[in-house]
Order: structure tokens, then C-alpha cells, then sequence
């Protein structure tokens, strides 16, 4: 097995397959009101086309690491039985995934006995009003009971994705810590990134990483957890630990010098950066009778081609025309 390595070097492990591109919530940071224009049935990759390539990637290409994403992966018909699938591939692949944890109390024991070995949630309030506004759902107490789940199933350590956004919930850091804390769950906050379908997304109000480490530290002590290696997250151990708490500061100090992800979308296209700009079909290949040494080289092809960085700080910096729930987290 040959490694899967681009032009600068970084060897390529981890996997994030988007399973659909829709979505049961209508988040303001990530989709409009009316939600959006969803990827016609026979574009999306079949439950055989997943597995066949993740099988490809692990077997051939050197991937340790599954995330399943979405749009929200959990409305994915078959989604128990891909994991199960997934799960019996050799060599086996760690498999994680990220939901907005709505339909999670009715589906963490089932995933965790398909093979799931861990879960992100996204969860940006606590408090309903905040949530229904962000959101356009009033969906928290289901958030709450899918958290509760997750760690009754043993889908730890669970953790929570969190965006802070100015004028939103920006002043939420530390109840949102507080309430991680007492039930056994690890915070990460992100950066908001540009990937919104309005491109309204301004750097000049988003909240950094540095303000949200001194708002945590004005009532906790954070001390610094190592190197990270490909981590996104800053970890922090907070009052000494046990506990820690991640922060992802992906627009203000990119850690793309260590970036370790391939993505695939739910329409089976290769993406080499959550930022790029260009993608390698896959689908096609597939359904034309690819072998599996094709697929593999068009995925090699693909990640020789990542470039340095995402170039957010570039004036000529592009925004993705897909937004993130197309893109897969």
C-alpha cells in the first residue's frame, strides 16, 4: 500500500464521506430560509458506490479514518447498514461521524452496535429562542436528548461543535462549557468560516480563537495540551484536567501545513481542501466500469494537485461555489 501523498508532502489518512446534502435544519450561517436546491436522487452516490470507495481508500490508499457527514447524515436511508458495512472492511477504519443530533436519541444504540466509534454534535445555544433563530427549527430538547444518547450508547468521547458568532451567541462560551463539562462532553469551538451559500461571511466581525480562549479563561484556567499533529483543535485542559476543551481557529492560524483530510461529496466528487475550487469525478468512473486501481489513481491525482494552503488570506481568495452542507464537514 502506497501512501496518499500530495506535492508538499502531507500524507492523507482521513476520510470525510457526505452522505446527502440534506439538511433538517435551516442554520443562518449555512443555508437560507427556504433552504436549498438538494442534489437530484440519481446524482447521489448508492450505499455499494460508498462503500466500494472507502473500501478502495483504506485497502489501497492508506485511510485509518472515516467521518461520515452531511447535509445531516442521519437522514440517509441505510445509514445503520453502511456502518456496519464499513465496519467489516480490512483493514478496519476508525468511524466517526458529525450530525446536528436531531434523530440521534432514536439511532445512537443502533449505530454504536453497526461499528460507530465516535460522534460530533453541533450545537451552537442553549437557549431556545437563540436556537429557533439560528436554526429556524425548534429542535433543542431533541439535540439535548441525541447528546444524552450518544454517551449512553459509548459513542465517546462525544463532542460538540460549536460556532460563535457576534451578536448571536458570542456571549454563550462559557454557559456552553459549563454545560459540557457537567455531562461528559468535549467542547471544540470553530472560527465561522466562508462557506455560507449568501456569501455574507465578513472576517471583520467573526469571532477568533483568541477572543474565545479569554473569554473561557476570565472563569477557567486553560493550560495548553502538546502538539497537536494533524488535530484542528488547539486542546486545552481546563482547571487541570481532566477535562479539555478545543479551539479551531481555521481562518485566523490555518493549520494546513498538517492537513491530513480528502473529502468526498454525496455525488461522488473528490475535494482536495474544504476551500478548493476544483473536483475530480468519481461518479462517472464508477458507473463506467472503473477497476478499483482507476478509482485509486484518479483519488491520487486529485490530492497530488492540494495546494499549500486555502488562501483565505489571499485578495483573490475565492469562496467555494458549494456550501458546506454540499461539501460535507
Amino acid at each position: 500500500m502506497a501512501a496518499l501523498v500530495d506535492g508538499f508532502g502531507r500524507v492523507h489518512t482521513d476520510l470525510r464521506v457526505s452522505l446527502t446534502d440534506k439538511c433538517n435544519l435551516r442554520c443562518s450561517y449555512c443555508m437560507p430560509p427556504e433552504g436549498l436546491d438538494w442534489l437530484p436522487a440519481e446524482s447521489v452516490l448508492t450505499d455499494d458506490e460508498v462503500v466500494r470507495v472507502v473500501g478502495i481508500a483504506v485497502r489501497d490508499l492508506g485511510i485509518t479514518d472515516v467521518r461520515l457527514t452531511g447535509g445531516e447524515p442521519l437522514l440517509r436511508r441505510g445509514l445503520v447498514d453502511i456502518v456496519a458495512r464499513l465496519a467489516a472492511l480490512e483493514p478496519r477504519p476508525r468511524l466517526a461521524l458529525t450530525t446536528n443530533g436531531i434523530g440521534l436519541a432514536r439511532m445512537a444504540g443502533g449505530l454504536a452496535a453497526a461499528g460507530l466509534d465516535r460522534i460530533n454534535v453541533s450545537l451552537d445555544t442553549m437557549h431556545r429562542a437563540t436556537f429557533v433563530a439560528l436554526s429556524r427549527r425548534d429542535r433543542l430538547d431533541d439535540v439535548l436528548a441525541g447528546l444524552d444518547a450518544a454517551r449512553a450508547a459509548g459513542l465517546t468521547p462525544v463532542k460538540v461543535n460549536t460556532v460563535l458568532m457576534r451578536g448571536v451567541n458570542e456571549d454563550e462560551a462559557l454557559d456552553l462549557l459549563d454545560y459540557c463539562l457537567e455531562h461528559g462532553l468535549e467542547l471544540r469551538f470553530i472560527e465561522q468560516m466562508p462557506l455560507d451559500p449568501q456569501h455574507g461571511w465578513d472576517r471583520d466581525v467573526m469571532v477568533t480563537a483568541e477572543e474565545i480562549v479569554a473569554t473561557l479563561s476570565a472563569r477557567h484556567t486553560l493550560t495548553p495540551v502538546g502538539e497537536r499533529g494533524s488535530n484542528p483543535a488547539e486542546q486545552y485542559l481546563v482547571d487541570g484536567g481532566p477535562a479539555v476543551v478545543g479551539v479551531i481557529a481555521s481562518v485566523t492560524k490555518p493549520f494546513c501545513a498538517a492537513c491530513d483530510r480528502v473529502r468526498l461529496t454525496a455525488d461522488g466528487q473528490v475535494r482536495n481542501c474544504l476551500f478548493a475550487t476544483e473536483e475530480s469525478d468519481l461518479r462517472t468512473a464508477l458507473r463506467a466500469g472503473a477497476d478499483d486501481a482507476m478509482v485509486a489513481a484518479r483519488i491520487r491525482a486529485a490530492i497530488a494537485g492540494k495546494r499549500a494552503g486555502h488562501g483565505i488570506d489571499d485578495p483573490l481568495f475565492l469562496q467555494p461555489i458549494r456550501p458546506m452542507s454540499a461539501i460535507g464537514g
